[in-house]
C-alpha cells in the first residue's frame, strides 16, 4: 500500500543528499582561493611557460564528434557481456541465443555506419 509513511526514508535521502551539495558549494566558497585584485599576472592561466595562442573555441570537424560517438556506443557494448561471460554455464542455450541476437544487432549497426561512410577520415 502506498502510504506518506512509506517515503520518509526517500525523503530524507534526498535532503542528505540535498544537504551535501550545499554544504560542498559552502565550503569550496568560503575555503577556496581568493581573487588577488592588484596583480594581473597572478590571474593569468599558466600552460607551460608558453603563450596561448588562437581561440579555444576553434571547431572541430564533425568527424571527431561522430567517431568519439561510435566508439562510446560501441564501448558500452563490452558491458554488457560481463554478466554473460560470468554466468554463461547457468544461462545455458537460451542465454547464447540471447547474446548472439545482442551481437548481431550490434554487428548489423556497425555494418550501417561502414557503409554510410561514417569510418572514411578521406571523405
Amino acid at each position: 500500500m502506498n502510504l506518506p509513511e512509506n517515503y520518509i526514508p526517500i525523503i530524507f535521502q534526498g535532503l542528505i543528499g540535498l544537504s551535501f551539495v550545499l554544504l560542498s558549494l559552502a565550503g569550496t566558497h568560503f575555503l577556496g582561493p581568493k581573487q588577488a585584485k592588484g596583480n594581473s599576472k597572478k590571474n593569468d592561466s599558466f600552460e607551460c611557460g608558453i603563450d596561448s595562442e588562437g581561440n579555444a573555441r576553434t571547431p572541430f570537424s564533425v568527424k571527431y564528434f561522430l567517431t568519439a560517438i561510435l566508439f562510446v556506443l560501441f564501448d558500452i557494448e563490452i558491458v554488457f557481456f560481463y554478466p554473460y561471460v560470468v554466468n554463461f554455464r547457468e544461462f545455458g542455450i537460451e542465454g547464447f541465443f540471447a547474446v548472439l541476437t545482442f551481437v548481431s544487432v550490434f554487428f548489423l549497426a556497425f555494418l550501417y555506419v561502414w557503409k554510410r561512410g561514417a569510418l572514411d577520415w578521406d571523405r
